[in-house]
């Protein structure tokens, strides 16, 4: 194991141990999280050791947490008591026996087996005068050591707590699609043929920072002339908990100046490259969530069995072809119309050969 994640309360008491803190989400089944736990019983004068796997929405800054107002809503959360250990222990992972020859005899492992239906780790990018904590889904391993036998809901001391940030993520599947296909027919007033545009992608899933490629056929049946074809990227992001919002902000606008005259057609391959680095002023905008202030992207799509419906953030894309037509004349500028389709576009990140940990102690 190249690297160890170690976080010790702050009476040193117990600390909690993870070989990894990304945990790959395969949309139908999510890799176990498992560790182990160190204790030393000498300072707990009979108290229990528990660990709890929180998947959370937060909505504010932590700051406010402070004066008694909580802006974080549980999603999912899972506990179990550790020390003293309970019930039929079932055989540890090849990770949890890794981490129990560094941690010794004081060592107790746990495992947790998050569901499907759970959002990946997600923020929302911050204002550039905005401070604290992003708001997003993030999850949570911690360990602590309970004043009360059972009560879940019991306030712990931060003496007694040690928290490791984890995320769970998604890789783009390793067998990609051909690209969607859309077409539109419109016809303008005072025109007695119309306009035919389609578009398509080469493939369904594309990487971050890789061009996409948009074929457009065009053929202009009208008296009117295209005057350019604007190409953009849109995401979506649903933000499902009490209620259901959606809101699209756009990533990408190329516009290329290509004339298509009357009665002509017109073929041709645009591309286009949404990166976050030129979007790092949008308020709101969602990126992959980051355990520290490590480089990340733009958040990738979310894959889902669609059989429950996710609680937390959920993310697509879009691309939108969009023709300005104008009639020409004197009055073509104050006559444009449009003419316009969308394309769904899978947007992530490739599986590595052999997902490795980032140092983020």
């Amino acid at each position: 194991m190249s690297k160890i994640f170690k976080k010790t309360s702050g009476n040193g008491n117990i600390a909690l141990y993870l070989g990894k803190r990304d945990f790959v989400d395969n949309v139908d089944s999510v890799e176990v999280v498992d560790g182990v736990i160190k204790v030393d019983p000498a300072n707990l004068n009979g108290r229990k050791v528990f660990v709890y796997l929180a998947c959370a929405f937060r909505y504010g800054s932590e700051d406010l947490d402070v004066i008694g107002l909580s802006f974080r809503r549980d999603i999912w959360v899972k506990r179990v008591q550790v020390y003293p250990p309970v019930g039929g222990n079932s055989p540890n992972t090849p990770m949890q026996e890794s981490l129990m020859k560094k941690v010794g005899d004081q060592g107790y492992p746990f495992s947790f087996q998050m569901p499907t239906d759970l959002p990946c780790s997600v923020s929302l990018q911050p204002g550039p005068n905005d401070a604290g904590k992003a708001c997003g889904v993030d999850f949570e391993v911690k360990g602590y050591v309970a004043n009360e036998p059972d009560n879940a809901d019991e306030v712990i001391e931060k003496k007694d707590t040690c928290r490791l940030m984890i995320r769970k993520i998604q890789f783009a599947p390793t067998t990609n699609k051909a690209g969607p296909k859309a077409d539109i027919t419109k016809q303008f007033m005072m025109t007695d043929k119309p306009v035919h545009l389609e578009a398509s992608l080469e493939k369904e899933t594309y990487y971050h920072g890789d061009p996409i490629t948009v074929n457009v056929k065009i053929n202009n049946e009208t008296s009117k002339i295209v005057k350019k074809i604007k190409v953009s990227v849109e995401q979506s992001t649903s933000v499902v908990l009490y209620s259901s919002d959606t809101y699209t902000k756009p990533v990408c606008t190329e516009e290329f100046g290509e004339t298509i005259n009357a009665n002509s057609t017109f073929e041709k391959s645009f591309q286009i490259i949404p990166l976050l680095s030129n979007n790092k002023e949008k308020r709101g905008l969602a990126v992959d969530g980051r355990l520290k202030d490590e480089d990340t992207n733009l958040a990738s799509t979310t894959l889902s069995q669609g059989q429950k419906e996710m609680q937390g953030i959920i993310i697509s894309y879009k691309v939108k072809v969009n023709l300005i037509v104008s009639s020409g004349g004197l009055l073509g500028g104050l006559t444009a119309s449009d003419v316009t389709v969308e394309l769904p576009l899978t947007l992530m990140s490739p599986k590595p050969a052999e997902v490795s940990d980032v140092n983020l102690e």
